[in-house]
Formats: C-alpha cells, structure tokens, sequence
C-alpha cells in the first residue's frame, strides 16, 4: 500500500519489474543440449551502456549477484521497502538471435526460471505474476510455449521484444496474437539488450550516444501500432491486448491525431479497419508509465494524461532494478484522486484479472 498526501492509501501493483539469471552458467543449467554447449550473448552484450551504470545503486544486494536475480532480496525491495503489493515480472532475455530456434530455446529456460524460482516457490511467489516469453521469430514454438505454460495460474501475460525485422501488424505474426487473444493473455513488448541482432534504434542508422538512443527507440513502438491498427489487427482479433512496457504513452497523442487525420480520407486503402485510428486504442493498448514518460512533475500533468484517453491505457512500472527506476513518489503530484488510482492499480488490476483486495488483506 502506498500513503498519498492527502492522508489516505492505496494499492500498488508495479507492471515493470525484470528479472535476470544469476549469470550465463545459471542459465545454461536450464538448457538441454544442443543448446547447452552454444554460444549465447551475454544480458550486458550492449551498443550503448547508460552512462551512470546499467542499474540502480543498491539492487545487487549483500551478496553482491546479479540485480533481479534473488526472488526473496527483490520481494524484499519491492513489497518491504517500496510499497509494492503486487509485480508483474518480465524476465529479460538476449533479444533477437541469428538462430530462431535458440532463441526459443532461451525463451524457454527464462520462462523455466521464472516459474520454479518465482511464482512457485519463495517468500513472495504470491505477489509476484508473470510474463511468459515468447519467439515472434518462431511462431510453432511459441504456439507451443503457451500452449505448455500459457495457463499457469499466475501467467498474465506474453512477453516479445520491442526490436523487430518485421513490424508486428503483418501476417506472418497473426497466428500469435490469435492464440494470445484465445488464451486471454495481453501481450507486452519491452526493449531488450544483450541481443545479437543490434538493430538501429532508428530507421536511418545508429544514433552515437546512450541518450539518443533510449530517446529514439520509444518511436519503435508507434510504428509496430500504427502498422497493426492499420492491418487490421484490433478489427480481427477484437479480445487482443497491446502493452508497451517500456514506456512511450507521451508520444501516442500526436501521432494519433495525425493518423486520424488520414485514416478517414484514406479508407479505401485499409478497408478491412473501417474505424478512425483512435477508435481501436480504447481496451486494446496500454502502456508501462516510468519515470521518464510524459511532461513530469507540470501543473498540466492531469490534462496530458486525459488526451487520446490515457489515463484508461497507462500503468505504473518501476522497471526495477534498472537505473531509471521509480516509486510511486516520483509521478506528477497534479494528476487528479481518480487519475492517481488508475495509474496505480486500478488498469492493471482490470487487465490481468488481479483480485487486489484478497492481495492487501493478505498483505
């Protein structure tokens, strides 16, 4: 439970938290051969590494391992320390890999790891809910993959990388986001280093610094919605759900009054997406709100969130333990009693089917 300054408090649930092995030797352990003897990427395998390190200071903890990778230390942060009452894990893997088939197997062991260390067992398994990833690249495994896992009671979503050859609203990805949308399950997209496909953070090339290329890469996203609201994608599969974990919700009110403005005139073109643009955002796409989206701590913090209808779309994320990440404490103090519940469990509650009151009793 987190206090608000008006004297009362309210539920937490953080839809951003990632989680790591404790080294490349860990994560072998979980790998079946040929796999096992292959060389993978390492997670810091990295273009641009954020200049003040990569996490925040005090996530390795006593024993000094690898940040995200301790259930009870993180429970312990999270829960303990930060309010938390219920995270969204999202393990974070090695991208795009030039062999589709090792890269599902990876997929494969996080998700292993995930639920025998995490939802499972420990402390916190309770609070904690999941992220199931899978191979956009490798649609037969992760049919399979969701198929296997895909309904662990504490599974509440599919995970892919933000990265893409493809943007997502062209067929060859249409049988994921059936079977995403038969399963109930939304799925959230999330930048991902370690890979071994480096793709530009922008579609002219490689920028030169860190700052530009975490700034640039939340444009990735509007072009993979654009292009599926375009497809056709909301109007074929209706029960699909869009999360763009890793931020990016301060860019998608411009861009959908552009879009709108050629989505009527252009009809013809896009016959199979009858609506405007913005009609397909409502109860399909959401967004991770971190502590770098939108205009920051500004009087007109409530009105930014209320275009296009975002505050139904956005949700707290701490992205822990990563170096920009946040509390509660850390969002606009202007945005309205109603807005603030929203932001802080109320849509991620309603998305992922969270029972908060039976948490917090608990709790």
């Amino acid at each position: 439970m987190q206090d608000l300054p008006d004297g009362t408090r309210t539920p937490v649930i953080d839809t951003s938290v990632h989680i790591f092995f404790r080294s490349n030797d860990d994560m072998r352990s979980y790998l079946n051969e040929p796999f096992k003897s292959r060389g993978i990427p390492d997670a810091e395998m990295d273009w641009y590494g954020a200049p003040g390190g990569e996490y925040v200071k005090g996530a390795r903890g006593p024993h000094r391992g690898y940040p995200g990778s301790d259930p009870e230390f993180v429970g312990q942060q999270l829960f303990e320390e930060r309010g938390v009452d219920v995270a969204i894990l999202h393990p974070m893997t090695r991208g795009i890999l030039p062999d589709r088939h090792l890269t599902t197997a990876v997929l494969s062991a996080h998700n292993d790891m995930m639920v025998s260390r995490w939802l499972d067992s420990g402390t916190y398994r309770d609070r904690f809910r999941g992220t199931l990833r899978v191979n956009p690249e490798d649609i037969g495994g992760a049919l399979r993959e969701i198929d296997r896992l895909g309904d662990h009671p504490q599974i509440v979503q599919l995970g892919i990388p933000l990265q893409s050859r493809e943007v997502y609203g062209k067929p060859q990805f249409w049988p994921l986001w059936e079977a995403a949308a038969a399963a109930n399950l939304p799925v959230a997209a999330h930048l991902e280093t370690g890979e071994s496909i480096g793709l530009p953070p922008t579609p002219s090339g490689h920028t030169r610094t860190y700052e530009q290329y975490y700034g640039f890469t939340g444009l990735n996203y509007l072009y993979h919605l654009m292009n599926m609201i375009a497809e056709g994608v909301f109007e074929r599969y209706p029960g699909l759900k869009f999360v763009w974990a890793d931020g990016g919700a301060d860019l998608l009110t411009p861009f959908t009054w552009r879009m709108d403005t050629f989505g009527r005139p252009h009809l013809e073109q896009t016959p199979w997406a009858p609506r405007m643009p913005s009609d397909y955002l409502p109860g399909h796409v959401y967004f991770v709100h971190a502590t770098i989206d939108g205009p920051g701590d500004a009087p007109y913090a409530a009105e930014w969130l209320d275009f296009t209808g975002k505050d139904d779309m956005v949700m707290f994320g701490s992205s822990y333990p990563h170096w920009h990440s946040g509390d509660t404490d850390t969002l606009p103090a202007a945005l309205t009693p109603q807005q603030r519940e929203k932001l802080y469990w109320r849509n991620a509650a309603a998305l992922y089917s969270i029972d908060i009151d039976a948490v917090t009793a608990v709790g």
